[in-house]
């Protein structure tokens, strides 16, 4: 049996057909081949060997001084400004949660193809479990819904791991299924985030605003989005509340030129209301950067209604006690036809007792 030949030997095979075919062609091209065309093959038959170079080059690592100029190219894209951005979102529930809450956070997995879901976490209070989650899915982002006695939500938005966090109450919710609005837009697409004026009035909203535009905001060429828009995400500031809307960009077809002044909206869904409650430095907490004084919780409200039916209750029984007492305190006076009967039937009953004996 023949033995194998060396490696350096079968690496060298490509390079001696390149010389011998370079030696046939200049032997065919003899006294007339011009020199340009001499020129023109030496380069054709040094890229083989090129190529074979580069592809060495790549499997060994690059040599000190190519080292050193694709860090120069590094340094010269990062100061041109390129940025690439890795946006990551791990969105996550407690346990107990409701099936129009679940229903919700599904929605929003599916308006944000850049996100990650993780199964529910089982503590209420040691929430900086999340940031040890958000590190092992390599999320920077992190979106929390909490509930409460299985009514209330609260959604955390938070900056994995050294913050801000901003905590929520969500309220008026209603679901893609819920709703059956008309629109639909294509799953994946990213969004034109639309933000009110009035976000750019106080320096908290400010803070919500770069938070949820970091948040929502689909990564340009992320590998789940598609490369175009077909919705918006209205985010508007009402009654000292955050409003979220979903519509879809609609294009009239038989436009062949796409015209904004032509397009419509059509509301998908879902829609809540966000009504902030604190903002705290840190993730999951922190000192208090903001503190809502107009912030009212559910259970405030429900212990009100309570109290109003109560006292409803109590106003009734008192009004019966006052009405005893009056009827106490003035007796009717005594009519003197009420003993006439009460006689009569007196001497009755005299008469059958003595017949009776």
């Amino acid at each position: 049996m023949a033995k194998r030949k060396p490696e350096a030997e079968a690496g060298n095979r490509p390079q001696k057909q390149a010389k011998g075919q370079g030696q046939k062609q200049n032997g065919k091209g003899g006294a007339n081949a011009s020199p340009a065309a001499a020129a023109a093959a030496k380069p054709a038959a040094a890229a083989p060997a090129a190529a074979r170079m580069a592809f060495s080059t790549a499997l060994a690592g690059p040599k000190p001084a190519a080292a050193g100029a694709a860090a120069g190219a590094g340094s010269a894209a990062a100061a041109s400004g390129v940025f690439k951005n890795k946006e990551k979102v791990l969105i996550l529930s407690t346990r107990g949660v409701t099936y129009r809450y679940r229903h919700l956070m599904e929605d929003v997995v599916s308006l944000l193809p850049h996100s990650k879901k993780e199964s529910k976490l089982d503590t209420k209070s040691d929430r900086g479990v999340i940031n040890e989650v958000a590190d092992l899915k390599n999320c920077t982002s992190v979106l929390f819904f909490e509930v409460r006695k299985k009514q209330d939500l609260y959604l955390w938005l938070a900056k994995s791991p050294e913050g801000p966090s901003v905590k929520f109450h969500v309220a008026n919710v209603h679901t893609m299924a819920e709703v059956k609005l008309s629109g639909n837009h294509l799953k994946g697409s990213r969004p034109v985030l639309s933000f009110d004026a009035a976000f750019d009035d106080q320096p908290h909203y400010q803070l919500v605003k770069e938070m949820l535009t970091q948040t929502f905001a689909t990564p340009k060429k992320h590998h789940k989005a598609k490369p175009f828009f077909d919705h918006v995400l209205s985010f508007t500031i009402a009654d000292n509340r955050v409003w979220v809307r979903n519509y879809q960009l609609v294009v009239p077809p038989d436009k062949k030129k796409t015209d904004p002044d032509n397009a419509s909206l059509v509301e998908v869904g879902p829609r809540f209301c966000l009504n902030p409650i604190k903002i705290f430095a840190g993730s999951f907490g922190g000192a208090t950067l903001y503190d809502n004084p107009d912030y009212v919780s559910p259970n405030a409200v429900r212990s009100a209604i309570k109290r109003k039916a109560a006292g409803k209750y109590g106003s009734k029984v008192a009004a019966r006690d006052r009405r005893t007492e009056h009827v106490a305190a003035h007796p009717l006076p005594r009519n003197p036809l009420d003993s006439i009967f009460k006689g009569e039937e007196g001497e009755e009953e005299e008469g059958d007792d003595a017949g009776s004996e």
